[in-house]
């Protein structure tokens, strides 16, 4: 059976076409900014969750963490009962954060006894207990790691991306990877893509394939889990905007806090 294909008789696909060709077809989430001429890094230490109640109320862009694993590394990653500690400042991010803002964390999942506490448990309680969404669960895949004896090696972490609201702010222009010559030309050939936004590059996935931190890499500052700038740098770009506020309240333990005032890049 043939079913005739009306979609030329939308008239708000009619008129988001009529604006795309003006030039004046704007996305509900997007926003209107000016670049800031230099970037404002303030640095606090102090216990997280009393830092994040001197924060006003949806005064914050971007929220971007790599919390303790409660794998008993050191003292920062000891918890009697990791969720109890976690939901005290999953509560407050919630209320920091826009009502268009965005927050990412990091972590693996590795739950031994009841006490742990991994990103399973974070989602749970994110889930039942919070006004939070899970927008995209990122799988960060890298080649380089340590071999394993009793299990298989790990060659991935998890990082789960949360909002406030359905109206969140993504910018995915900002991160799109370019083609190969060979693959941009059969790609324009696809009907189903829209042809300027091919030309953009393609949408990176959620699987990122970027390598671990080697032990010369000019990067390393010693802690034993740093991340890669360049992913944090793509989460950047994609959930934030010029001068907005990214936050990371917990920087390499449980008692630094860091917050970028103006967002234009990495610092």
């Amino acid at each position: 059976m043939a079913i005739h294909n009306k979609s030329h008789h939308n008239h708000a696909l009619m008129s988001i076409n009529k604006m795309r060709k003006d030039n004046t077809l704007k996305h509900k989430t997007s926003v209107d900014f000016i670049s800031p001429s230099k970037v404002m890094l303030c640095l606090n230490i102090m216990d997280c969750c009393e830092f994040l109640k001197t924060l006003p109320d949806e005064s914050i862009q971007l929220i971007c963490i790599d919390p303790p694993y409660n794998l008993e590394l050191a003292g920062w990653d000891i918890y009697n009962n990791y969720i109890e500690w976690a939901s005290k400042w999953l509560d407050e991010a919630y209320r920091v954060l826009s009502k268009n803002g965005s927050m990412v964390i990091f972590g693996g999942i590795q739950f031994r006894d009841v006490k742990s506490g991994d990103l399973i448990d974070i989602i749970h309680h994110v889930r039942h207990n919070t006004k939070f969404k899970l927008i995209n669960t990122i799988i960060w895949r890298y080649k380089n790691g340590m071999s394993a004896h009793r299990y298989f090696a790990n060659r991935h972490e998890e990082v789960i991306w949360l909002t406030k609201s359905n109206d969140y702010y993504f910018d995915l222009d900002s991160v799109r990877e370019p083609y190969s010559e060979k693959d941009l030309e059969a790609a324009l050939k696809d009907k189903r893509l829209n042809p300027e936004n091919t030309i953009k590059g393609k949408n990176p996935t959620n699987v990122w394939e970027i390598n671990r931190l080697n032990g010369n890499s000019k990067e390393r500052v010693g802690h034993p889990t740093q991340k890669p700038v360049e992913i944090i740098d793509r989460f950047v770009k994609a959930l934030s905007y010029p001068g907005s506020v990214v936050l990371d309240f917990l920087q390499g333990a449980e008692r630094l806090d860091v917050y970028v005032l103006q967002r234009d890049g990495i610092v």
